[in-house]
Order: C-alpha cells, then structure tokens, then sequence
C-alpha cells in the first residue's frame, strides 16, 4: 500500500471525520484521515455531550432518528465505554416565548413519530422531584441521551483503525489539488497525497478546506463555554435544557454546566463581514444568544490576510494547540442557577472551565453530501452546535454516498448547493 495514495482522505479527525473512516474502512476503502492536531482536538472533545432528537429542525430529523439508533448500538458494536445514557431529554419553559415553540415542535415530533410528551409543573416534578422552579411547561423525550465526546470521538478513531484506516495528526492540509474537474490530490505540510475522494469534515475551519477547491461555505464560529463540576451523588440521569442553564450529570458524578442556548461569544473576524444578508435573519431572532466582541479576532485576522503573511500559505498554522478562551463568569451564572435548582447541591464548584469553536451556517442546519464541482469533494460539517448527536450518522451517510451514492437517509434538503441557490427558508430554532 503506497504511504500516499488512497482512495478517499478525510480532512478533520473530529467525531464526522472519524466516523466517515469508520464506515468507509469497513467496506475496504483505503483511507486516511489528516488533522493538524490529534484526534478529538476540538470541538468534539469539548462539547455539552447531548445527543438529542427533540427540537430538531425537520430537515434534519430523519438523520437524527437514524442518528440515535447509531448511538445505542455504539458501545456494542464498538466494544468500548462511551458513557452512552439513555436517559431521555428535557425541555423547560419558563416564559411564553419557550412554551409557543415547545407547542410547535410537538407537532413537528408527533409527524415524525418521535415519542415527545408535553409535561406540566406537576409532570415535571414528578419526573425530577429534587429540582425546585416553577414550569408553564416542559417536553421530554424518553429516547434522547447523553454520551462522552472525547470516549466517543476516540472509540471511534480507535474502530477506524482496527479497519485499516490510517490517521495522520500533526499534519495540516494546505491545497486540494483538482485534475479536470475532479479532486486528485490532497497538500500538506508534510506531503502529497493522492485520492479520488476528498471529504470536508473540519468543524470550525471547513471554511478554509473549502476555499481551497473555490468554493464558498457561509458560516460563523461562537465559542461557547462549559464547566465540569466535582462528583456528587446520582441526580439525574436526563441531559436538561432550561433558562439560563443546560446540564447533565456523567455516570461517574460530575456535572457538565453550560448557560443553554445562550451565553455564546462570537468574535468578530474579517469573515463576519461576509454573507451578512444570509446570517441576518437568524441573528436577529436569536440575537440575544451571543455576545459579540470586536478586537483582538479582527486584528489578528487582518494582519493574516496581509500581504506575504505566512497564514496565506500555512492557513491552519494559527490555530493548532490554540486554546480558545473560555467565559468563566457565565459558567460561574449558569452554576448559581444550578445551586437555586437544586439547593442540595450547595457545595458543588466548577473544577474545569473550557470552550470550544462551533461552526454554525446561516440556517443552523449541517452541509452533506457531495458538492457540484469538483466531483470526488464531499461535505461533511455545519453541525451548528449539535456535531456530536449527529457527528456518528453524518459519517455514516458520507461513507455511503462515496461507496455507491446510496444514502440509508436522504441529504439532499442539507446539500452545499442551498447556499448557492438562495434557498434560505430559514427553520426557527426551537431552544
């Protein structure tokens, strides 16, 4: 087997990319995944851990639903401890607002056949006596999870592997070279490698990979912040999302705490400027999720793009070992409404404090599928925050598109082509 050739190199050794490996080296295709850090370095080591059906928008439901049977075979099939808890998932309302989108997504569920019943204060009581507050309402899906990311992510890598599967880390890809309208070839730093397939699974940075074959992906990277408690006694096995707050305790005791949908921080950068029109309307209806920053992001981004720079021939050089800084003060809030949560757990802290880059496009809805040109390079990202739920199946459904173009779930309606068509029918978050 020549070092570098292969019949498909998959870019980002993330949850997606590992996953797309995983499915393509079981079918005996001859792979390589390429990372400019480790396996997991990113956000699929840093995220909430949520695997969740309910509030899913309904384009991207049917993978979803294929996505949780993934999940509750995956310890199973892998032979490994990924933490997987099936322990349902709950939405809390705690002003009109949340409870008119609960009542619309009910009915986007019950179309769906997704199991998600509406709970009132005494249901949810009921269902979490040791949690104090008062509901107009709630809904919980019993099917929904929680998993470890960084298990999972690694677990994964580690099947890829055991296929045959080769991964590359510490190795950042440069240039994708095209031969008559076709990928031929993947640049590193380290290397040529040749290939017929090219899969674009590089979270926050597909951007760039996707420069690289001339086309454009719309997006915008938040950092979004987490915090891991000390242990404490079983709680609840649910992964929860209410005001201000979304949690879920791991098998082992600890907590992770995050400020829910809101508490994000976006950093401005040169790219913000970009496709302003497309990103407008969900700014606006969720304009009170984000903090934005100008400063330091923009700066920096500008001195990059200068002329000679050396970002412009070493684009991903900036970013390895980066550790994105994370928002202490709004996990610190997001604890304190824990504690009123539940006041027996007074004494918990915050052990670890960490964030992580999340790539959202202007529909916050994943890009998959193969693009229109060039032929052999395929979508893999987007996942808007929701990359390790869907990560698993994405890669799945890629793998399967490159094998013989016959998806188990239809992307079409998640294609890269939307962008270019205008076909912005923006689905309005439910949480």
């Amino acid at each position: 087997m020549n070092a570098r050739t292969a019949d498909a190199v998959v870019i980002g050794a993330g949850i997606a990319g590992c996953s797309t490996a995983y499915y393509l080296s079981r079918e005996g295709f001859n792979v390589v995944v390429v990372d400019k850090g480790e396996v997991g370095d990113e956000q699929s080591s840093r995220a909430w851990g949520f695997v969740r059906q309910q509030a899913r928008a309904a384009r991207e439901l049917p993978l979803m639903m294929a996505g949780a049977l993934v999940w509750q075979q995956m310890e199973q099939e892998l032979g490994a401890d990924v933490e997987w808890t099936r322990g349902g998932s709950l939405t809390l309302a705690g002003d009109e607002e949340i409870l008119s989108r609960i009542h619309v997504w009910l009915k986007v569920g019950e179309q769906f056949g997704i199991e998600t019943r509406f709970l009132t204060n005494e249901d949810v009581k009921e269902l979490v006596p040791a949690m104090q507050g008062e509901w107009l309402g709630a809904m919980y899906t019993p099917s929904d999870g929680h998993a470890q990311p960084d298990k999972a992510t690694n677990a994964i890598a580690v099947g890829a592997r055991e296929h045959g599967a080769r991964f590359r880390t510490k190795e950042a890809v440069e240039d994708i070279e095209v031969t008559d309208g076709r990928v031929s070839a993947v640049v590193t730093d380290k290397g040529r490698i040749v290939t017929r397939h090219v899969v674009c699974a590089a979270g926050a940075w597909s951007h760039k990979v996707a420069r690289m074959v001339g086309l454009t992906l719309p997006y915008r990277i938040v950092r979004a912040s987490v915090g891991q408690t000390n242990p404490t006694e079983p709680v609840t096995d649910m992964a929860v999302i209410g005001p201000r707050i979304a949690f879920r305790q791991r098998p082992s005791g600890e907590f992770y705490i995050a400020p829910g949908p809101g508490g994000t921080d976006y950093d401005v950068d040169l790219d913000s400027f970009k496709h302003v029109r497309l990103f407008m309307p969900n700014f606006r209806r969720n304009r009170e999720m984000f903090k934005v920053h100008f400063g330091g992001a923009l700066i920096k981004d500008i001195l990059r793009s200068l002329p000679g720079a050396p970002a412009r021939r070493h684009p991903f050089a900036h970013t390895v070992g980066v550790e994105p800084e994370p928002n202490r003060k709004v996990i610190d809030r997001a604890l304190n409404t824990f504690k009123s949560l539940f006041p027996d757990q007074h004494y918990l802290t915050i052990e670890r404090y960490w964030s992580g880059r999340i790539d959202a496009t202007p529909d916050a809805l994943p890009v998959l599928g193969e693009a229109r040109s060039p032929k052999g390079f395929y979508f893999c990202t987007g996942f808007s925050g929701r990359g390790i739920g869907i990560g698993p199946v994405a890669g799945k459904v890629t793998a399967e598109l490159i094998a013989d173009g016959q998806p188990s779930v239809d992307v079409l309606p998640l294609r890269h082509s939307r962008f270019e068509e205008r076909d912005m029918d923006m689905i309005k978050a439910v949480v």
